[in-house]
């Protein structure tokens, strides 16, 4: 059985990883708040439409992730690299394909889903560059795999920091032309982006060849195989599809922001959208390591103890983000004021901002539970869960955004609604027990 300490022992790297991942959307964010309230929203738009194309690895990864969590709980250790490596493969095949589309598209189908032309150059100008960074992503989604699934995520913590370090230096370089870089502006911020990301992924290079034994982990066959390629998507597949499905509807909400409420509320939105990120980590690192920790607990044949690891996470998310919560909430000016220095600005933003921290109590349970779900190996349930839970989250943020055209803070309890559902449906399932036969 694993304890509270062995739990936040691995999900604390874990943790700085997301962080990590997450602080290059938010520094951008941070920079160009001091750009203008046109950059400020259209690199929040522009993020989405690049991780809804990073979604699509992340689910492979995250597949792959609970597979090495089976191998690892069954010390089926020379198994390991097999997925790695083909996992790795298979994802560089549609980075590759997808950089001429995505370029294409933000020049000429993108700036048709908004109403600001304004909005919408900078969108196109900030896509144009980011795509390239999939690549990188993508691979750096294998390794992340790798170190979790295996529970050896130290690394994590020193590749947080190579990244979110090279980001810093080239936004504060290439947006503002300082560091005799260029001033490129919004396009500076894409670029500073990719950079950071391919250092990260020469970082994971030169460690796992210093630090991982390649013969107990299978790492010599490098070679395709389509045998283990199938093998993850079984899996895999379902928490793509999962994923984009989500990331999706994360991206109407913003274009509905921008339609139906214009580019001051886009601005609220994007500023409110970075909190969001940055506080929710802890929980989104626990519900990883809550995905992998049942993963090698059923590997093991120890399948009773699943339900009380799970609720030992859960209430240690939640303390986690009561914590949180009540930092942040008793300084909310001081904390927008990270991203703008406009005082009407700060003040359209502190509503929204309360709303958004009521809804994390719920998220904080939710997202380990709904990872436990995939966890368990069970990825078209967790799909159908997300599937119903979207049916009701669109219908509601139509509701609020569109029918009755209420203000950004109404907006936000979208939130609300979606971890509910998720929490609910994830509850009922794990409470029943039918994830016990699944094999993988």
């Amino acid at each position: 059985m694993y304890s509270n300490k062995h739990i936040i022992k691995i999900s604390t790297p874990i943790l700085l990883s997301l962080l990590a991942q997450n602080i290059i959307q938010v520094i951008d964010t941070a920079f160009l708040g001091r750009v203008g309230e046109v950059e400020l929203g259209a690199s929040a738009l522009a993020g989405i439409i690049y991780i809804a194309i990073y979604t699509l690895g992340f689910g492979f990864s995250m597949g792959s992730q609970i597979l090495i969590g089976r191998r690892n709980g069954e010390k089926n250790y020379n198994k390991i690299g097999d997925i790695v490596i083909q996992g790795a493969i298979f994802l560089l095949i549609p980075a590759i394909l997808l950089i001429p589309l995505l370029r294409y598209g933000a020049v000429h189908w993108i700036p048709a889903m908004f109403e600001s032309a304004d909005v919408a150059g900078a969108v196109t100008e900030y896509l144009e560059w980011r795509v390239f960074g999939i690549i990188f992503a993508f691979v750096n989604l294998m390794f992340r795999a790798f170190y979790i699934g295996t529970a050896r995520t130290k690394v994590l913590t020193v590749n947080a920091v190579v990244m979110a370090g090279t980001n810093v230096i080239f936004d504060y370089g290439l947006i503002f032309g300082n560091l005799g870089m260029p001033e490129l502006g919004i396009a500076g911020a894409a670029i500073a982006s990719v950079i950071a990301e391919f250092a990260s992924t020469v970082f994971l290079l030169v460690y796992t060849r210093k630090t991982v034994d390649p013969d107990k982990y299978g790492f010599r066959k490098i070679r395709f195989q389509w045998s283990v390629i199938k093998k993850v998507l079984d899996i895999s597949v379902f928490m793509m599809v999962q994923y984009l499905f989500s990331i999706v509807t994360w991206m109407l909400f913003f274009v509905f922001i921008e339609n139906y409420m214009g580019e001051r509320p886009l601005a609220v939105t994007n500023i409110v959208r970075s909190f969001y990120t940055i506080l929710t980590i802890p929980s989104q690192a626990l519900g990883a390591v809550a995905s992998t920790l049942v993963s090698n607990t059923i590997g093991a044949d120890k399948r009773d103890e699943v339900i009380n690891l799970i609720k030992r996470i859960a209430f240690i998310s939640l303390g986690v983000m009561v914590c949180v919560i009540g930092i942040v909430s008793a300084f909310p000016r001081t904390m927008i004021r990270i991203y703008t220095d406009d005082p009407s600005l700060i003040n359209d933003t502190v509503l929204p901002f309360y709303v958004l921290i009521s809804s994390l109590p719920i998220y904080s349970m939710g997202s380990v539970l709904f990872n436990s779900v995939s966890g368990t190996g069970n990825t078209r349930t967790a799909l159908k869960f997300e599937i119903i839970t979207l049916f009701f989250y669109l219908s509601y943020m139509w509701f609020v955004i569109i029918h009755m055209r209420f203000s950004v803070a109404v907006a936000w309890t979208t939130e609300h609604v979606y971890w509910f559902f998720l929490l609910t449906l994830s509850f009922i399932y794990l409470r029943s027990g039918k994830w016990k036969e699944r094999k993988i």
